[in-house]
């Protein structure tokens, strides 16, 4: 008996969803990001207007100053929608939560000395009221903002943010033995210490500024920008040695999650830019404004961090953000 295995090739009847074809064209096939991304937001049926803004509808362009002929111009290089960014993060999350057992399980930060504890609970746990207060600013972005290409990716922020509040309480919490007293010392740090006054006057500005791009700008790439490398390089690299690098250790996905989530602060603000001049004149009297202030917040702080060299290595950590920002297309 003969057995003949013949294939077929079926040509599917349309390579993606009519919506996405009217951009990309009907005969070329969409990557799943580009199918959870594309004009997945409302443009036309409306249930109500806001009632405490009844001159704008719930999405709406006029919320900022920036000015787009496409909000789908916007692309995150990660190309993060909720499935990817998921499985990114799960992954992650196993790495570090052993990272994290080890730790505890040789009792890495419970045997430091009493300057090292101090220092810790001054200058690293208040962070995770820094890190709420990004929950906040990233969460507006995500409400307010236009085109599901930025707000997607501005609630994923959101969320990182919370998870990156949560590893510092951790952190806390072996500083201690798993008691509260790192905690609430790190929240009165950030209530009251001087050198925290500064970083919380700028947040608690940002949490009422109305414009969600000058929100985005000045949080993700401005404040994170400078403090970022300040603490998690600098301040983590002078006092890890004296922990046996189980800081080092403890802070990189810190480090991990900046240089990712960096090249989609980016794009985003590289395409805005690049879309008409009177955006990227806009776009850099943002940062100009918002850099002055976060480094006369950062001052102080950089002086509790690094005693003597602080003021140097602000410095150094504004020399680099500038050449940053010129490399997006903005004039520092």
């Amino acid at each position: 008996m003969q057995v003949d295995i013949k294939t077929t090739n079926i040509q599917p009847i349309r390579q993606t969803f009519s919506h996405i074809a009217r951009r990309l064209g009907a005969d070329k096939a969409a990557s799943r990001y580009q199918e959870a991304t594309l004009d997945m937001q409302p443009t036309t049926n409306w249930h109500y207007r806001p009632l405490w803004e009844p001159e704008l509808h719930v999405f709406d362009v006029r919320r900022t100053n920036i000015v787009m002929a496409d909000w789908y111009a916007f692309k995150d290089p990660r190309h993060f929608y909720y499935g990817v960014y998921t499985m990114a993060r799960a992954k992650q999350q196993e790495g570090v939560d052993k990272q994290f057992e080890f730790a505890e399980k040789r009792n890495l930060l419970g045997a430091l000395d009493e300057a090292t504890r101090e220092s810790l609970t001054q200058l690293l746990i208040p962070l995770r009221h820094y890190e709420w207060g990004s929950n906040m600013n990233n969460t507006y972005c995500c409400a307010y903002g236009y085109g599901t290409a930025v707000t997607q990716a501005c609630n994923f922020a959101a969320m990182d943010r919370l998870g990156i509040a949560q590893y510092l309480s951790r952190i806390g919490l072996l500083l201690d033995g798993n008691q509260s007293g790192a905690l609430d010392a790190g929240k009165a740090a950030w209530l009251s210490h001087p050198a925290w006054q500064g970083v919380r006057r700028v947040m608690e500005n940002l949490f009422v500024t109305k414009d969600w791009f000058e929100v985005f700008v000045a949080q993700n790439l401005v404040f994170d920008g400078l403090l970022y490398p300040l603490v998690y390089r600098h301040y983590v690299d002078q006092v890890s040695p004296r922990t046996g690098n189980a800081l080092a250790l403890l802070t990189e996905f810190m480090n991990d999650w900046y240089a990712e989530t960096s090249r989609w602060v980016d794009a985003t603000v590289k395409t805005a830019a690049e879309e008409s001049p009177a955006n990227a004149e806009r776009l850099t009297e943002w940062v100009r404004s918002s850099r002055d202030e976060v480094l006369r917040a950062l001052e102080p702080l950089a002086a509790l961090a690094l005693g003597a060299s602080g003021s140097a290595t602000l410095a150094a950590v504004r020399a680099e953000f500038d050449t940053r920002v010129g490399r997006i297309g903005l004039k520092p």
